[in-house]
């Protein structure tokens, strides 16, 4: 099992996960009424609709709104400045890696209109993408409640009160921000074609699923998705040092490009 997962995600699973991943299984194998895993590998390896199903179970989707205060300051104070008095008349395109529910793609939206409120010839377009295609549909829905709506109303109520509607207790992005996000499929091992290079990339707890030769295959497919000199942000317990990357560090958690994209 755990060889499927690195198969059809490409993510590296120990050993000491397997109780975890059969516990996100065991449901799927009970509803087709089968008998054993084996029995499942067999369905799963002829069907391209299970193997969505099985990468929507077997991956980690765990985000927030504005996760990790220090990333958003940056963005705040020094990425969003810097990038418009650099490009003028430009549009900023952004991409959300890994997007999970689409979370950080609309704080990224929120941060980008909070700077357009005092720029009004600002403009942006953001990609967020995932391998999981339930969890895109949810975020292209733009529809939350619980924890992380909780989370939201509790450490920026402005925020929630100025780009979202309330309707029978869930939250919903307003049209303002779905219109300028795109929510896609993508393997993280291929390199994502878009209609611009990206001047900013999140790629935030994505790459410690990965062993260091998946790392470096990661890396190297955003960097070419990548513009010169544009910016690659990634999660708290991750760092590019021990792989070949082409990005220069530039603080904590922040990397440039360094290398011109091919």
């Amino acid at each position: 099992m755990l060889a499927r997962v690195h198969r059809y995600t490409g993510i590296v699973m120990a050993e000491r996960k397997w109780t975890l991943l059969h516990g996100r299984l065991r449901r799927r194998v009970q509803e087709l009424q089968l008998r054993s895993y084996d029995e499942y590998l067999a369905v799963l390896d002829g069907s391209k609709d299970e193997v969505a199903r099985f990468i929507d179970l077997v991956t980690t989707n765990e985000t927030s709104f504005f996760r990790t205060a220090r990333v958003w300051q940056y963005l705040t104070d020094d990425f969003f400045p810097g990038w418009y008095r650099s490009n003028p008349g430009k549009t900023m395109t952004i991409w959300s890696a890994a997007a999970s529910t689409g979370e950080e793609a609309y704080s990224l939206a929120m941060t980008a209109e909070e700077f357009r409120l005092k720029h009004r010839d600002f403009t942006y377009r953001i990609m967020a993408t995932d391998i999981a295609q339930g969890v895109l549909d949810v975020g292209a829905a733009g529809i939350y409640r619980g924890r992380n709506a909780e989370g939201l109303k509790h450490s920026r109520q402005d925020m929630l009160e100025k780009y979202f509607e309330c309707r029978d207790n869930a939250y919903r992005a307003s049209s303002l921000l779905r219109g300028n996000i795109t929510f896609r499929q993508h393997n993280l091992y291929q390199t994502l074609v878009a209609a611009n290079r990206f001047d900013l990339v999140l790629l935030r707890n994505v790459l410690i699923y990965f062993d260091e030769t998946g790392q470096e295959a990661v890396v190297d497919a955003v960097r070419r998705s990548m513009a010169p000199n544009s910016v690659l942000i990634i999660g708290e317990s991750e760092s590019l040092h021990r792989i070949r990357s082409g990005f220069a560090f530039q603080q904590p958690l922040i990397y440039r490009n360094a290398v011109p994209s091919t």
